[in-house]
């Protein structure tokens, strides 16, 4: 192995660039040469290579996003895209690939890897935290800590005016996010879309506190749980109470890594470029019991991750 390439794809997460900057600064050091993809797999199609040294990478580690841009490719789908990729690949003298990235990312690589023989070597970068096999991906504790500190903020409002809010996050198929930002915010009920809820519930929840003299109330929906600006007209209609709804949106995909993905993401980083000097492929870097390990690409692909319940739990008798 003389010459491996880097991307990232699928959506940004803090913590990309750090992991970036690990696999070219460690396969420097093992005698590797590094070449950098634009745009995922999109890149690699279109032939997006630029040659990465110590100083492409240099003050980074402290950026959100990724330096190499990231996008979703629907050619990378075909047969035909994957054979253009892989045209490319051998044009440049690749002959490895480390990919940062989802679940969908990763089903690239590996049909990638089946159809051509390419090693592929996975870091699993995404802020929903929805990948098997691994306790944390990079970008999750990130996004969690600005979840956290909108809460924070808002809670002023909320108290200073005596309203009801509602904060919608994102989370499409996992509630990882709204969970843990939920129970490190104090939040009095946390929507999810693992576990069934009731509306009913939620506002008996709201009279009580306001029985024992509570001012305020914090809701944390995940968006694939329901609608923040439904559950706030809901609320609004059936209590009465001063009812605002906040939508996070994108701003929790930004922002400067917290230390705690930085370090994941060089550590993580630097095994992969270990790995597939070694020869190694089809495999992805996962945190489990704060060991990394390497895992097969179906172990993250074919199962699915589910919460903890007893946080779940938890977080409702902490909000009684």
């Amino acid at each position: 192995m003389k010459r491996i390439g880097v991307l990232t794809s699928g959506g940004d997460a803090p913590g990309m660039n750090a992991a970036i900057r690990a696999v070219v600064r460690k396969g420097i050091f093992e005698g590797l040469e590094v070449v950098g993809i634009k745009r995922g797999y999109a890149g690699l199609i279109n032939g997006e290579f630029v040659d990465m040294n110590l100083g492409s990478v240099a003050d980074i580690i402290q950026r959100g996003g990724t330096i190499l841009r990231t996008a979703r490719s629907e050619e990378f789908r075909t047969v035909e895209g994957r054979r253009r990729a892989y045209a490319n690949m051998q044009e440049q003298g690749i002959e490895g690939l480390i990919v940062i990235g989802g679940d969908g990312s990763f089903r690239g690589a590996q049909i990638f890897s089946q159809e051509h023989g390419v090693k592929v070597i996975g870091i699993p970068g995404t802020i929903d935290n929805d990948i098997p096999c691994s306790d944390y991906s990079i970008g999750f504790d990130t996004s969690v800590n600005t979840v956290v500190d909108a809460i924070n903020k808002i809670r002023d409002t909320a108290t200073s005016h005596e309203r009801t809010y509602v904060i919608e996050v994102m989370g499409r198929h996992a509630g990882y996010i709204a969970l843990e930002a939920g129970l490190a915010g104090g939040a009095e009920s946390i929507l999810i879309p693992e576990i069934p809820f009731s509306i009913d519930e939620i506002i008996e929840k709201l009279h009580r506190g306001q029985k024992r003299g509570k001012l305020h109330s914090i809701i944390v929906v995940a968006e694939g749980a329901a609608s923040g600006i439904e559950i706030g007209k809901q609320i609004k209609e059936k209590t009465g109470f001063d009812t605002k709804v906040t939508i996070l949106g994108h701003l929790q995909r930004g922002g400067t890594p917290t230390a705690f993905d930085r370090v994941l993401a060089s550590r993580m980083g630097a095994l992969a470029v270990d790995l597939i000097k070694a020869g190694a492929s089809g495999k992805m870097i996962a945190r489990q019991h704060n060991d990394l390990v390497a895992v097969d690409f179906d172990c993250a692909l074919s199962e699915k991750r589910t919460i903890d319940h007893s946080v779940y739990e938890l977080a409702g008798i902490l909000a009684i």
